[in-house]
């Protein structure tokens, strides 16, 4: 299962219903909103595993974050910590605030939403991306060391790039097309 689809599904669509509460939002738009930002958060998140420690740092926050308790628990996004979280991840993800507010510029120009509700919403689905990547972490045994780091980054790297070309977007991208 995809990083998209995880997200999208978690709780029944709990998690994007209640994005879509917070923000003031149809279901529908809160999905696409999710489909269009996910694509840059993936790769940042490729760009940072191949950075000295990236993958081992990601593991770890993987590991004690904690972050699967936004798609167990969707209530738990609309509190201020998951903002800070999230607000976290970009910072180590995409590097500063005028790229998120760039990846915001550009889904809003592919949405239709308001880059307000989008730069509200990153926060967001960055600390949902990390949850989904815990959860199909832990069910592919790939935390804890179980395996070694190249067994680790290829496993991650099959999760996010399904299809294998090297490129995480795009599978996103298909996947959120399929959706709507």
């Amino acid at each position: 299962m995809n990083l998209l689809k995880t997200i999208l599904e978690a709780q029944g669509g709990g998690a994007v219903s209640q994005v879509a509460s917070a923000l003031g939002l149809e279901q529908k738009q809160a999905s696409s909103g999710i489909a269009k930002l996910l694509p840059a958060l993936t790769q940042g998140l490729t760009k940072n595993m191949g950075s000295e420690n990236g993958l081992q740092s990601l593991l770890g926050a993987l590991d004690k974050g904690g972050h699967d308790r936004y798609l167990d628990n969707p209530a738990a996004l609309s509190d201020e910590r998951a903002v800070q979280e999230g607000n976290g991840i970009l910072g180590h993800l995409l590097g500063s605030k005028d790229v998120s507010r760039q990846v915001a510029s550009q889904a809003a120009s592919e949405t239709g939403l308001d880059v307000g509700v989008l730069k509200k919403m990153l926060p967001m689905v960055a600390a949902m991306a990390m949850g989904g990547m815990k959860k199909q972490t832990a069910a592919s045994g790939l935390l804890g060391g179980q395996q070694s780091s190249s067994g680790v980054a290829g496993m991650l790297g099959k999760f996010l790039d399904s299809d294998g070309d090297g490129s995480m977007a795009d599978d996103l991208l298909g996947m959120a097309k399929k959706l709507f």
